[in-house]
């Protein structure tokens, strides 16, 4: 079967940044089916696209709906059997693809994703990521940068991966639950491996990463940053995790987290649990259809809790 791939490019006051990504993106991708969602931007970004990219399928949100709901609206609205996941700020390099893609025609029916090798521009260092591990530490799930070498890794970049459509839309696609951003690209691979999934980083498979650049840290201030982090790793444990012992040892090591916070003037721990507070409803309400294969917590992370 001859793969065809989508690239989902979720959009939110990025115009500056497509001009600089857009052209690499047609030009190292030039077969693949090229998708922006326009997350309600308020600067020209509709208008630029418009008028300079006329064969990229603009989709366009009435209202901002965040990171996950706009790249599941690109799923949904997809017609290859591959997602390219690419944030705006991310340019590909010549040849990407051709790695990444022969990982799929290897092992189709395991493989979940590709994790691309994310040269990130952070200041005046490149770091390369986009190969993960994690470990169960103090009642959390505690995730860290593996080596990038080409082998498993735990989850891909939701900002540059490639991902099987069929399995993603399975799985549900990204759970807005974690909006506005962070974990959701973790929680979905994790839970493509309790299903039975693979996922996969190639070393080979090069883009360019200018975080510095992109909407997160150009409009968004430290504190609310870190109280984001902090209520996603509580929502993922209450989600996901279903080893029994590990329930109770996070309940039983959370009166140390918060004298720690205390002590530390950690502000930002005490406002992200009880920001997941306020999502508990929505987690009953899911809790009947988790539904996962026998492939447990501790087999999932056993492979990946070696940084």
């Amino acid at each position: 079967m001859e793969e065809k791939v989508s690239v989902i490019i979720p959009n939110y006051n990025g115009r500056n940044l497509l001009a600089k990504t857009l052209p690499k993106i047609m030009e190292n991708c030039s077969n693949c089916e090229i998708m922006v969602i326009d997350d309600a931007s308020t600067d020209d970004s509709v208008q630029f696209i418009k008028k300079n990219f006329k064969k990229v399928h603009l989709l366009i949100n009435s209202k901002n709906l965040g990171f996950s709901k706009s790249v599941n609206i690109g799923a949904e609205k997809a017609t290859g059997n591959l997602l390219l996941l690419l944030n705006s700020d991310v340019s590909p390099r010549a040849d990407f693809l051709k790695k990444a893609l022969q990982l799929f025609s290897k092992n189709p029916k395991r493989t979940f994703g590709v994790g691309l090798a994310d040269y990130s521009h952070e200041g005046n260092k490149v770091i390369i990521r986009g190969r993960g591990g994690a470990k169960f530490i103090r009642g959390f799930v505690n995730h860290f940068a593996l080596t990038p070498k080409s082998d498993e890794t735990l989850w891909v970049s939701g900002g540059s991966s490639l991902i099987d459509r069929e399995k993603f839309l399975n799985l549900g696609g990204f759970d807005p639950i974690y909006a506005p951003f962070y974990w959701e690209d973790v929680d979905l691979c994790y839970r493509a491996q309790k299903a039975g999934f693979l996922c996969f980083f190639n070393a080979d498979s090069k883009v360019d990463h200018y975080h510095e650049e992109g909407a997160i840290k150009k409009t968004k201030s430290e504190f609310f940053i870190k109280s984001v982090a902090y209520k996603n790793q509580f929502i993922f444990v209450w989600k996901n995790t279903e080893d029994y012992l590990w329930v109770v040892l996070h309940f039983i090591w959370l009166p140390f987290h918060f004298a720690r916070a205390l002590v530390k003037g950690d502000t930002a721990f005490f406002v992200g649990f009880f920001w997941a507070l306020t999502k508990i409803p929505q987690l009953i309400l899911r809790s009947e259809s988790q539904g996962y294969t026998p492939i447990t917590d501790r087999e999932v992370l056993k492979k990946f809790e070696k940084p």
